[in-house]
C-alpha cells in the first residue's frame, strides 16, 4: 500500500514538473504538439464524416424498402448487352413468382409513367406508378390517411389513386387531399388515400414524389399497353435473399426461354445488398483517408521527440543537480516521459475539440447526419498518449543515463 502511495506521489510530482516546464515555453510547446493536434483532428473528422456518409447511404438505399428485390428487364451496367431491347414482363410472370418461389412476402407488378398532376391552379410533375396493394406490402409503405385499394377496384382498374407526401405538399398545401379529384395528364382520378413519408431513396430520388393507381388503370389510360417494367418482391428476412434471387432468376430464365450459356435479359437488385456494398465502399475510403491523416500523428511524435531531446540538452545541469542530491534514474526518466505524454495528451484534447466543431459544421454543410462515435474519440486520444510514450522514451532514457558529475560540469 505504501509503495502504491509513493508511486502515485511520484507520478503526481512528475506531472506537476511537466506542466511547469511546458508553461515556461508555451509557444514552443504549442508548436511541438501541433502535429498531434492536426493528426487527431484529421483522423477523427474523417472517421466521423465517413460514418455519417455510410449512415446517409444506408438510409437512402433503405428508402427503397428493407429486404426488397426489384426485377427489371435488361442487363445491369457493365454486363454487355446492346442489340434488341429485352421484352417486358407479363402478369403471368408475377403470378409465377408469387406461387412458386419460397420466402417471398409480397409480389407486385409495376407500370410507370411520368405525368403532370393538376389540382385547381396548382400543378406538379410527378411519377405515376401502376400497382396494387402488394406493392405497398412489399415495401412496407403505410397509408396514413384514407384507405388502400379494394380488390374490386384493382380488378376493374378504377380511376382512383394514392398520393405521396411530396405531391400532397405541392398541390394541396394544408388541405387534405382525400376525396378530391386529381388530374394526371389527360385523365382524372379520385384521391382515396395519402401515403406515409419515406424520404429520400437510392441515388437521391424522392420516394414521396409519386402517385399510385391500380395498374390496370395506368396500363389502359396512360401507357396504352400491358407492359410491366418492374416486379417488386418483398423478401422474408428469415430467408437468404441470395437464394431467393437465384430461384427467381432460374424461374424467369425458364419462362423467358433463355438458353443455357446465355446471359440473363433481366436484372435483380437487392436493396439490402446495395446498402451493404455502398456502406462497405464508403468505409474503405474512410479508412484509407484516415490512414493518410494518421501520418501526421507520427510526424507530431517525431516533433515531440526532437523537442524533448533539446529539452534534455538545455536542462542537463538541472538533471545533474537532481541526480547529485539523491534522485534516482527512473525518477528522472519518469519526469521527462510524463512531460512528453502530457504534451501529447494536451494536443490530443485540442484536436478532439477542433474535430467535434469541424465535424458538426461539415456535416451540416454536406447535408450528412452527424454520427458521434465515443470509441473513435477515445481511441484517438489514447493513441495520442501512446505517441507521447513511444517518442518520449528515448529522450527520457537519455536524461536518466546522464552522469551526475558530467551533467554538473555542463554549461
Amino acid at each position: 500500500m505504501t509503495g502504491t502511495s509513493a508511486s502515485t506521489r511520484l507520478i503526481a510530482t512528475s506531472a506537476l514538473l511537466a506542466v511547469r516546464a511546458i508553461r515556461r515555453h508555451v509557444l514552443r510547446s504549442f508548436l511541438t504538439v501541433l502535429g498531434i493536434v492536426i493528426g487527431v483532428f484529421a483522423v477523427v473528422t474523417m472517421v466521423t464524416l465517413g460514418k455519417g456518409a455510410s449512415r446517409s447511404v444506408h438510409d437512402e438505399v433503405s428508402g427503397l424498402g428493407a429486404n426488397v428485390l426489384t426485377v427489371l428487364p435488361g442487363t445491369a451496367p457493365g454486363r454487355g448487352g446492346g442489340g434488341e431491347a429485352p421484352p417486358p414482363f407479363k402478369l403471368e410472370d408475377v403470378d409465377a413468382i408469387r406461387d412458386q418461389i419460397g420466402g417471398v412476402t409480397a409480389v407486385a407488378a409495376q407500370a410507370q409513367v411520368s405525368a403532370t398532376a393538376v389540382f385547381n391552379a396548382a400543378n406538379w410533375q410527378t411519377t405515376v406508378n401502376g400497382a396494387d396493394n402488394a406493392y405497398l406490402d412489399a415495401q412496407n409503405w403505410a397509408v396514413t390517411a384514407g384507405r388502400r385499394f379494394t380488390g374490386d377496384e384493382e380488378k376493374a382498374g378504377k380511376s382512383i389513386c394514392l398520393v405521396g407526401s411530396t405531391v400532397a405538399k405541392n398541390l394541396y398545401a394544408n388541405q387534405s387531399p382525400l376525396g378530391t379529384t386529381l388530374r394526371l395528364g389527360s385523365i382524372s382520378c379520385t384521391v382515396v388515400g395519402a401515403l406515409a413519408t419515406r424520404g429520400q431513396g437510392g441515388f437521391g430520388q424522392d420516394n414521396d414524389d409519386a402517385v399510385i393507381m391500380p395498374i390496370k388503370a395506368v396500363q389502359r389510360r396512360l401507357t396504352g399497353n400491358r407492359e410491366i417494367r418492374a416486379i417488386i418482391v418483398g423478401a422474408d428476412p428469415a430467408y437468404d435473399s441470395k437464394d431467393i434471387q437465384q430461384s427467381i432468376a432460374a424461374l424467369l430464365r425458364e419462362r423467358r426461354n433463355i438458353r443455357s450459356g446465355k446471359l440473363d435479359d433481366f436484372t435483380i437488385f437487392d436493396s439490402k445488398q446495395i446498402a451493404d456494398t455502398l456502406a462497405s465502399i464508403t468505409g474503405t475510403l474512410t479508412a484509407i483517408v484516415s490512414a493518410v491523416a494518421a501520418i501526421s500523428l507520427l510526424v507530431g511524435g517525431i516533433g515531440i521527440m526532437n523537442i524533448m531531446l533539446v529539452s534534455v540538452t538545455e536542462r542537463t545541469r538541472e538533471i545533474g543537480i537532481r541526480l547529485a542530491i539523491g534522485a534516482l534514474g527512473h525518477e528522472v526518466m519518469l519526469q521527462f516521459l510524463v512531460e512528453a505524454v502530457v504534451l501529447s495528451c494536451v494536443g490530443g484534447l485540442i484536436g478532439l475539440v477542433l474535430a467535434l466543431g469541424a465535424s458538426i459544421g461539415l456535416s451540416r454543410l454536406l447535408d450528412l447526419p452527424f454520427v458521434f462515435d465515443p470509441l473513435t474519440n477515445l481511441t484517438a486520444f489514447a493513441f495520442s498518449g501512446l505517441i507521447g510514450v513511444i517518442f518520449g522514451y528515448f529522450p527520457a532514457r537519455r536524461a536518466a543515463s546522464l552522469n551526475p558529475i558530467e551533467a554538473l560540469r555542463h554549461e
